[in-house]
């Protein structure tokens, strides 16, 4: 909110009357949005969760003109709950710029929140200072979707698993090379690879390199950024089979960001559905591979390709394009593209409602409460 008041004071005295109002109205509007999903009921907590995220919202402002003034907003994430047991896999899945990566920057502090909780061990990250982040910073790794420009070109491996490592003091000096010897055993490489540079591997192994830098700091949680869309087919199976070793041996906990919904069925406890910036349906993955409730939902699983070649398969097709984020349809955000769509869907957002245990929706075709299974 403080960000949104910040930038509305930017060349005020230098845009002509009729600007400022429009301005004025513009943030007028946002701060009633997002007073809107501040009142929305949070996530309860629960000592059992690792990451627990209310009502996030993520706002980047839109500058244009030959002095930048401010013109808009990207509504990036707009108003997202949803919370992570420990030892288990939130897969998190939609189309591309629907948000999911910005909500793991935003859950890691790579970027600063709008509004809205993100509560890790029930710790507020966004609230803590320079010093208690850097401490905890250890606990909270990412993986990310390209491996090679995420590493470091000039250094060798055993540097880039082992820099962090080093600068927390995670281990004494004497048996810091037989730390990095472990962890690199542990994802699949070989101790006589410490001496090699990234751009001697294949994009296998840099994502071993990768997931072998995150785990090197014994972390409680990892965020998983599409870390195998840029692989081949067979890697991607070594590299999830990998993932979910370590996930087994460690204890770790996963926030898989995916549009691979074949990756996500495999790997993940239970999926959340985003639509430009919103999560439309959240359940465990068995409920909503099962029966999904949502159109958009329904859309995306029906493009799940199925390994038989006698089966016809009912494909959804979506009419048009996503619409912009800086410029969301009224009402609900999926209804330019619905083909359920009624009268009060491009009127009111939907509010999002439990239809059975674990499983959330937001739609107005569940507005009466109608039997799920109809």
């Amino acid at each position: 909110m403080e960000a949104l008041e910040k930038n509305n004071e930017v060349n005020e005295q230098q845009e002509p009357l009729s600007a400022k109002e429009q301005r004025a109205q513009n943030l007028h509007m946002l701060k009633e949005r997002i007073a809107m999903i501040n009142a929305m009921p949070k996530i309860e907590h629960n000592p059992e969760n690792v990451l627990e995220v209310s009502n996030l919202v993520k706002y980047f402002p839109i500058k244009a003109g030959l002095f930048s003034r401010l013109a808009g907003y990207v509504r990036a994430v707009d108003g997202v709950s949803f919370a992570i047991k420990r030892g288990t896999t939130l897969g998190l899945v939609g189309e591309s710029g629907c948000g999911k990566t910005t909500v793991g920057k935003t859950i890691l502090r790579l970027t600063d929140k709008t509004a809205g909780e993100v509560l890790f061990n029930g710790q507020e990250l966004h609230d803590l200072g320079t010093k208690e982040m850097r401490r905890l910073r250890p606990k909270i790794q990412m993986i990310f979707q390209d491996p090679y420009s995420s590493l470091s070109p000039r250094m060798p491996v055993s540097e880039i698993i082992g820099e962090a490592v080093r600068e927390h003091n995670l281990v004494p000096a004497a048996e810091f090379d037989d730390y990095i010897d472990k962890v690199m055993l542990s994802c699949g490489l070989q101790p006589y690879h410490k001496d090699r540079y990234p751009h001697e591997f294949s994009g296998g192994q840099r994502q071993r390199i990768c997931i072998a830098r995150s785990i090197a700091l014994n972390p409680d949680f990892i965020i998983c950024d599409e870390p195998v869309s840029a692989l081949d087919v067979s890697i991607q199976a070594q590299i999830i089979n990998l993932l979910m070793d370590l996930q087994h041996n460690l204890g770790l906990t996963y926030l898989f960001i995916s549009h691979d919904l074949s990756v996500v069925e495999h790997i993940s406890d239970s999926v959340g559905v985003m639509y430009l910036g919103n999560m439309v349906e959240y359940a465990p993955k068995e409920v909503i591979f099962k029966n999904p409730l949502h159109p958009y939902t329904q859309a995306l699983f029906s493009a799940i390709p199925i390994p038989d070649p006698d089966y016809k398969m009912n494909r959804v097709i979506l009419q048009g394009s996503i619409p912009s984020p800086a410029n969301p349809p009224s009402g609900c955000k999926f209804h330019t593209r619905c083909s359920k769509c009624m009268g009060i869907c491009s009127q009111e957002v939907p509010v999002t409602k439990e239809l059975e245990k674990g499983h959330f929706v937001a739609c107005h075709l569940y507005d009466d409460s109608k039997e799920i299974n109809q």
